[in-house]
């Protein structure tokens, strides 16, 4: 259970607020998508949550231990992956050899299947490998923590078109019942078939708090003519016709969700 209750935070040297007054409660067994405009505080959030940055006033707390006393028994349930990194020139061997043990529940075999799906050896020199290939390894390795907070701050920027879809696999294989996973991200395509909730920040405040459950049994994502707009909340010209945010009307069949129209729409306040 993570609870950010009524948080403020501002960046030194800067006058305006990142947070102020902002409150959240995120549950287990979800993967929430971190949604808003770049500047709105969601990389923010990621380390306020990971206990890497204090608020002003308020608390964040992780199963009720203040993230920002980065105690050692919330540190081996937590792990971020940043949207920007590097490894050492080592093997990964030895880096397992070094990072694993602050994870109890860390899984040579879970990492070895990681590895699998992003077809990469486990016998690999991390110095050798180009961005792409880090980023894979990396991912591999923090689902392989087995931690109950899993945060990840733009997983799939430097990833290639197949790879995408074998981090859309790995991570739904390797999610345990009681784990937290939150994707800050502005690839929502590559992301929106593997949410349970998704989340939209704007300045100082969150436009969006709901499961995708509840958004599909209100909504409908598909492509319209002209002629069909009734109900339709939000609409984009595309070259398949008009791509639409509509009210669901009874016994309309489901249809996957389209983030980048929701979003949109709630930007606008279409809904």
């Amino acid at each position: 259970m993570i609870e950010v209750n009524n948080i403020s935070f501002s960046y030194p040297g800067q006058k305006e607020r990142v947070f102020d007054d902002f409150s959240l409660r995120l549950e287990e067994n979800k993967i929430y998508g971190l949604l808003g405009k770049n500047g709105t505080g969601k990389s923010t959030l990621l380390y306020l949550i990971a206990g890497l940055l204090r608020p002003k006033a308020g608390s964040v707390t992780v199963d009720s231990i203040d993230a920002y006393r980065r105690e050692a028994k919330a540190l081996e349930e937590t792990f971020l992956v940043p949207e920007e990194f590097d490894l050492p020139s080592m093997t990964l061997k030895r880096y397992v050899e070094l990072n694993a043990p602050f994870y109890p529940r860390f899984s040579q075999e879970r990492l070895d299947a990681c590895l699998r799906d992003f077809e990469l050896s486990n016998d690999i020199n991390l110095g050798a490998l180009s961005m792409g290939q880090k980023k894979k390894v990396f991912m591999s390795f923090a689902l392989a923590t087995n931690t109950k907070l899993l945060l990840m701050d733009e997983p799939t920027n430097g990833l290639d078109i197949p790879s995408k879809s074998q981090f859309r696999k790995t991570v739904a294989q390797n999610m345990s019942d009681e784990q937290i996973i939150i994707i800050s991200t502005h690839q929502v395509h590559d992301v929106e078939a593997l949410l349970d909730h998704i989340l939209m920040l704007n300045q100082h405040e969150l436009l969006l708090n709901a499961s995708v459950q509840d958004i599909m049994d209100k909504y409908v994502f598909e492509y319209r003519s002209p002629d069909q707009m009734e109900g339709v909340l939000y609409a984009e010209p595309t070259l398949q016709g008009n791509a639409v945010m509509a009210l669901r009307q009874e016994g309309q069949a489901d249809t996957q969700i389209n983030l980048e129209l929701l979003f949109n729409a709630v930007a606008q306040k279409k809904i």
